[in-house]
């Protein structure tokens, strides 16, 4: 009777009762750890991603050196205008106005330049542009006068009779303007800014024109 009346001692757990992870509906902790892991590596992965792709934009847009543009960019006045189609000569005095186009994001600073104009490949005038600068994404405009007279090379030259005579003289200019763009105060890369332009004076206007 002693052992029927003997009962099993079970330890009771601290609040009473005892459950497992099933019945709290508790998550592995190691679980959460590989969570929190894998959310790390996508915003490190998307982090990643978005610096490449700013870095090759930078790359592409503000490190990148471009060959500045070196054109006659307008015309101003005649001071003295002396063309005489029937001996044939000309001599003129022109208010030229250059341009120095810079499309970098640093300033390109350029040399001593000479601007040399051909009537039908013979030289007809010069003249020259002092070193300066064109500032960072923007055109550097330069006014300087050309003195364009005839050589006597030209004095029986049959091509010129016959413009003088149509009241159109062609011309074309030519230089070569050597510089350094520099890009944060840091980066330097040297560039050359060619022309080669075409143009004609209008006799009868008195005008430069067809730029």
């Amino acid at each position: 009777m002693a052992d029927k009346n003997q009962q099993t001692y079970h330890p009771a757990a601290a609040n009473g009762y005892s459950r497992n992870d099933t019945e709290t509906g508790g998550v592995d902790p190691r679980e959460l750890r590989r969570q929190k892991q894998k959310k790390w590596a996508l915003y490190i992965i998307a982090f990643v991603i978005f610096q490449t792709g700013i870095i090759v934009l930078f790359t592409f847009t503000v490190m990148k050196f471009r060959t500045p543009k070196f054109r006659v960019r307008n015309f101003r006045s005649f001071d003295t205008f002396d063309v005489q189609p029937t001996t044939p000569s000309f001599n003129m005095r022109m208010n030229t106005q250059f341009g120095v186009k810079n499309t970098n994001f640093g300033p390109f600073k350029y040399g001593n330049t000479t601007v040399t104009f051909y009537y039908r490949g013979t030289e007809v005038g010069s003249t020259t542009l002092r070193k300066s600068k064109a500032n960072f994404r923007s055109t550097k405009k330069v006014n300087v006068p050309v003195d364009l007279v005839m050589p006597t090379t030209l004095a029986s030259n049959a091509d010129l009779i016959s413009d003088l005579n149509s009241g159109i003289l062609p011309l074309t200019s030519q230089a070569k303007m050597n510089g350094k763009v520099e890009i944060m105060f840091i980066f330097k890369k040297k560039r050359t800014a060619n022309m080669n332009c075409t143009m004609e004076v209008n006799i009868s206007s008195q005008a430069l024109q067809n730029i």
